[in-house]
């Protein structure tokens, strides 16, 4: 059976930090779909086609690794692709917390999928989407946050 791994987020906008999880944890998975959520919540800063465009060529040259929007359920989203994994960066204590809890839920509600924290490297556990996008908002520069890919 194939190891299939969603990796959830907004990814608005992906950043270096993302970057840096995926690519320490593909070895683990024979495929990682990175999914993004589209949350009618949320007003994001760019379209899910931009995030969705930036992230597929930021991995173009890694066939293991494929982009899909998805609203909903990220259970059900995996239950549509058969992943059997989620993947989840965590930078601090807090953001256990909070991870902790939501793959507590997912879990009762697929008890089949397994969700794989990973932490983040020390040079970008500050590095955020919401605070890159603070920066954006007040024309600071940002490149030192977000992969080349990324372009408005």
């Amino acid at each position: 059976m194939q190891r299939i791994c969603v990796f959830p987020g907004s990814f608005d906008p992906i950043t270096k930090g993302h970057v840096d999880i995926i690519q320490r944890s593909i070895a683990l998975f024979d495929k990682m779909v990175i999914g993004v959520g589209i949350n009618s919540n949320k007003q994001p800063m760019f379209s899910a086609e931009q995030r969705v465009g930036w992230i597929q060529e930021a991995f173009k040259n890694d066939a293991r690794i494929e982009v899909s929007a998805y609203e909903g359920l990220t259970v059900n989203f995996c239950k549509k692709i058969g992943a059997r994994f989620i993947l989840r960066g965590v930078r601090y204590v807090s953001d256990f917390e909070y991870e902790k809890a939501i793959a507590d839920m997912n879990r009762m509600l697929e008890p089949g999928l397994e969700t794989v924290f990973l932490t983040s490297s020390p040079e970008f556990s500050t590095v955020s989407s919401t605070l890159v996008r603070d920066v954006i908002r007040n024309n600071g520069k940002v490149d030192m946050f977000i992969p080349e890919v990324v372009k408005w």
